[in-house]
């Protein structure tokens, strides 16, 4: 086992990567910055007590998801998805910069590709939690079954069986939305 860094190396390390995740999640700057913030702290908090049984990234990405299902849980339970249009989660309305940014896109990347990726997000907005989060565990930061596992809490099994449904559903949901598939 070897000794968890210290916070400003796990910060420098972390943040973009716990940034990104959230901004898959979520949907919008704001939000993924709120919810990269909070699993950073938490993730720091928890730090001394990090085992190394699996590795650091796979840790803090199982902190996140877990915030990030807190966070969904909570506002279940308070109505907020029952009020809240989903055109609140495209992005679009939030001129701010966030603390750590995304990359931005290659500069040949047309008007079509930034449609597509609007669409994209807005159907994975629409799946449930636990479908989200093993498509953008698997197909967006490209973590292997045995990491989204750990990071989820559940056997590769369910991850394999979880990710078949959830692509299954954005397919549906896009289905008719992209020409392309």
């Amino acid at each position: 086992m070897s000794k968890p860094p210290d916070e400003n190396e796990f910060l420098a390390q972390n943040a973009a990567l716990v940034y990104n995740l959230s901004l898959r999640l979520v949907g919008n700057p704001a939000d993924a910055e709120d919810l990269a913030q909070d699993s950073l702290l938490r993730a720091l908090k928890a730090l001394p007590g990090f085992r190394g049984d699996s590795s650091l990234s796979t840790w803090v990405y199982r902190i996140t998801v877990n915030t990030w299902k807190n966070r969904v849980r909570s506002e279940k339970r308070r109505g907020f998805w029952k009020t809240v249009s989903l055109d609140l989660f495209t992005g679009e309305e939030h001129d701010e910069e966030p603390a750590f940014k995304a990359p931005d896109p290659p500069l040949d990347a047309g008007l079509e590709a930034k449609d597509r990726e609007k669409t994209l997000q807005a159907a994975l907005m629409e799946l449930e939690p636990e479908e989200r989060a093993v498509i953008v565990l698997r197909d967006v930061k490209e973590r292997s079954y045995r990491d989204i596992a750990a990071a989820l809490g559940v056997p590769e099994g369910t991850v394999k069986s979880r990710l078949s449904r959830a692509r299954e559903a954005l397919r549906l949901k896009l289905k008719d939305r992209l020409s392309v598939l």
